[in-house]
């Protein structure tokens, strides 16, 4: 995990902290000409079904309830999963996590509690899929916007669960195991202690810890760490959760400002009880084309030490 300084004015070919990907960061594409312009579209159904009159009460299986009695945040069944507990040929569990009744409140606008209540969810349908002892992955995420998949527009997200772990999540376990093996170190506490003393820090606390990674993929990708070494969402504390819902908040809130569709996610694999809890975001900005398709590596036209500086401000 050899970091070394290196401007950012001309292209330079960077590796992942640990793993053996490699992106090229092209500050210089970013004033490449253009003539195709793709616009997003959204057109808000009348009878959107994650709105409070439209939901069918026996897909509920948790919420969490405001002070007047009325939900905040609720979980769902997904009723059109990949996976299904009841398939053993794709054995899972899909869910949604519908995050506000508010049909036109995206996540960024939610307050500080309701985004911790919605952290608080994923905290309680984690801890309720570990209890199926023939799951072995479980992946909270959202997508918002077409560019990251989203096909309804009303705030949501969802919990996928598996009982096989994903080769790419693998394949980092295994690199992960290897460092802490050579370094006598956890690797992702290495990449905290580094990148908060480098250009690439977004915001740390006693909590959390925020940056933008040095090999990002994507345009303004931003992960957000616990400080504390611990294994998954279920184990933060009450400081944890709210120190994440804020930096989160302020990262969608300055995403929200570009326009830009995004994803984010957090694992947890059941199995490993040795994880650093992370969650990463990464906008859609950038189309993947030909060389990202075609070779594995990654062109991003905007440097991490940009993003990281665009959302200090």
């Amino acid at each position: 995990m050899n970091i070394q300084p290196m401007p950012i004015q001309e292209s330079t070919i960077r590796k992942a902290y640990f793993l053996e990907k490699y992106v090229i960061i092209t500050p210089g594409r970013a004033q490449r000409p253009r003539d195709i312009k793709e616009e997003t579209i959204i057109k808000r159904s009348p009878n959107c079904p994650f709105c409070p009159e439209n939901i069918n009460q026996e897909n509920v299986v948790d919420k969490i309830d405001g002070p007047r009695g009325h939900w905040r945040v609720l979980a769902l069944n997904n009723i059109f999963p990949a996976v299904s507990l009841d398939n053993p040929r794709a054995y899972g569990c899909q869910e949604v996590i519908v995050e506000t009744p508010e049909h036109n409140c995206d996540l960024a606008h939610l307050s500080l509690l309701n985004i911790n209540n919605l952290l608080a969810m994923y905290v309680r349908r984690t801890k309720a899929l570990m209890a199926n002892r023939k799951l072995e992955y479980i992946l909270c995420l959202k997508n918002q916007g077409s560019k990251a998949g989203a096909t309804i527009a009303h705030a949501h997200s969802q919990i996928f669960a598996t009982d096989f772990l994903p080769p790419d999540i693998k394949e980092e376990l295994k690199r992960a195991r290897h460092y802490r093996r050579q370094q006598e170190r956890c690797p992702y506490c290495d990449i905290i202690r580094r990148e908060t003393n480098s250009p690439r820090k977004i915001f740390a606390d006693k909590y959390i810890a925020a940056i933008a990674p040095y090999a990002s993929e994507f345009h303004y990708e931003a992960w957000l760490f616990t400080r504390r070494h611990i294994d998954n969402i279920t184990n933060l504390n009450q400081n944890e959760l709210h120190s994440l819902a804020f930096i989160l908040k302020n990262i969608l809130v300055k995403i929200n400002k570009l326009g830009l569709s995004f994803n984010f996610f957090l694992h947890q694999v059941v199995s490993e009880p040795d994880q650093h809890f992370y969650l990463k975001i990464q906008p859609r900005d950038n189309i993947w084309a030909g060389v990202e398709l075609g070779s594995g590596l990654i062109i991003n036209s905007v440097p991490p030490e940009q993003a990281a500086e665009y959302y200090r401000l």
